[in-house]
């Protein structure tokens, strides 16, 4: 008890210690009136996705990181006008950015109004800023792991394929020029075919023949060069190619940029997302380096001293089982009432291993945030057992299964990406005897707690009924 207590002390240590440009628009550009440099790094914010703050707060520590590679360029972000104020005051004054607010361009090949590439055409404004010589456009889940200021010396456009027949839009170079917006603008409004209806498709359409380009190469004088390219594979790493290896191997290019493209709730400013996916620490590194975890503390505080709150009451207030007694009621209603506090035990269960999941500020740093989980396991496990008079030992067998997996995943020296895998299955498959035979404790320990009088007692008899066993 001791220890569990200077752990969740432990873990209120980490929480605390974790702890605009004038635009003119024009049809077909967007001036910014305080340049600094002749190239730019822009990305895009919009709003109407269940994950704003998310992007938001990736968004930030992309900017940063790039500002602590000491490029030399303008960050630029395109805002749209539904952007929290307070979101693009940050950006401008604390993270250097400056703010292109624009308004949301229709998506005529949206059939989903809740489809979370809606506003991805946004992007096409990237071309609107006709101040800049070269732009490199970015998704917010790139990770940069050094300088790229070599990308401003390609062409009108250049991108990279991650797919052997499709380029990737998470990065690509481009050539400001108001009548290539305008004739985007244009095919936008005629609804030009577009393969997957956001901006992918529609720019992939738009440089159909980008794979027969010649690969990009920066010159040794820091020339520009003209026409499209294809970039590296170096410059758009797929995350999933690092997962097999466990290291990068990309040949052609400098190893520059990761990117996140899989499933969105597997990106890697969650907390969960490491150790799943063993670069997720390395993308919260940049967070910790750059923008902090201020946000989160005070809801982490909160949780953590809540959940030590229950820990202690739950351990105060346990039931002496030892002056219970069994009674015998073998009567239908009895029946019903028992089968019905075995399902809500069993769900008691099952919420003390859920809800902490929910609740916990998605983007905190993964060891703040796994270690929140199991102290909310912990906390909310003490209350079922406390209620429904069960063993401590069998309900915390899945904490026990959890963290131990979590220790498997995390073991930093495996040879490659398959062996972890199945160091993780052989674990699984280890664990899971273990898991039945506490889930057949349970059960008959829930079959033995609702049976003595001190859980149901009857209440029309002020004595023992005939026939109970007493403990005592």
């Amino acid at each position: 008890m001791s220890l569990l207590l200077v752990w969740g002390f432990w873990v209120l240590m980490i929480a605390t210690a974790s702890i605009g440009i004038e635009t003119t628009s024009f049809k077909g550009e967007n001036r910014i009136t305080n340049r600094v440099h002749r190239n730019a790094y822009a990305t895009m914010m919009y709003m109407g996705t269940p994950r704003d703050y998310e992007f938001y707060v990736a968004t930030r520590v992309m900017l940063r990181s790039l500002s602590r590679l000491g490029v030399e360029a303008d960050l630029v972000v395109i805002a749209s006008f539904d952007v929290p104020l307070h979101w693009v005051r940050t950006l401008e004054q604390e993270d250097g950015a400056k703010v292109v607010r624009v308004k949301n361009l229709n998506n005529p090949y949206c059939i989903n109004p809740n489809w979370r590439f809606k506003l991805t055409l946004n992007k096409l404004y990237a071309w609107s800023l006709v101040d800049y010589d070269r732009v490199v456009m970015l998704d917010a889940d790139n990770l940069f792991l050094q300088n790229t200021d070599e990308l401003f010396q390609c062409g009108q456009f250049c991108a990279v394929f991650i797919n052997p027949c499709i380029f990737h839009t998470g990065l690509f170079v481009l050539q400001p020029s108001k009548k290539v917006f305008n004739d985007m603008i244009h095919e936008i409004e005629i609804g030009r075919e577009n393969q997957d209806g956001a901006d992918q498709g529609f720019i992939g359409g738009h440089f159909p023949d980008l794979l027969d380009r010649p690969m990009f190469y920066p010159p040794s004088n820091g020339t520009k060069l003209q026409g499209n390219y294809r970039l590296p594979l170096g410059y758009q790493m797929d995350a999933s190619y690092y997962y097999l290896k466990l290291h990068w191997s990309v040949p052609c290019g400098p190893n520059s940029v990761i990117t996140f493209p899989g499933a969105p709730w597997l990106k890697p400013w969650y907390w969960w997302s490491w150790p799943v996916l063993p670069l997720g620490i390395q993308w919260h590194e940049q967070r910790r380096l750059t923008v902090g975890y201020g946000a989160e503390k005070i809801a982490v505080l909160i949780q953590a001293i809540v959940y030590l709150g229950i820990i202690a009451v739950t351990r105060l207030a346990r039931p002496n089982l030892s002056k219970l007694c069994y009674r015998h009621d073998d009567s239908k209603s009895t029946f019903l009432l028992r089968a019905g506090l075995k399902l809500i035990a069993i769900w008691s269960i099952l919420a003390a291993y859920t809800v902490p999941f929910f609740v916990i500020p998605c983007t905190v740093h993964p060891l703040v945030g796994w270690s929140l989980y199991l102290l909310g396991a912990f906390a909310l496990s003490c209350i079922t057992v406390n209620a429904f008079l069960l063993p401590m030992l069998p309900v915390l067998v899945p904490w026990v299964g959890i963290l131990g997996a979590l220790l498997v995943m995390a073991y930093p020296w495996y040879n490659d990406g398959v062996i972890r895998a199945m160091s993780v299955f052989a674990y699984a498959f280890c664990a899971s005897p273990a898991l039945w035979m506490a889930m057949v404790k349970i059960k008959s320990s829930l079959h033995v707690s609702l049976e003595r009088e001190g859980f149901l007692p009857k209440l029309s008899e002020s004595t023992a009924p005939a026939g109970s066993n007493k403990l005592y």
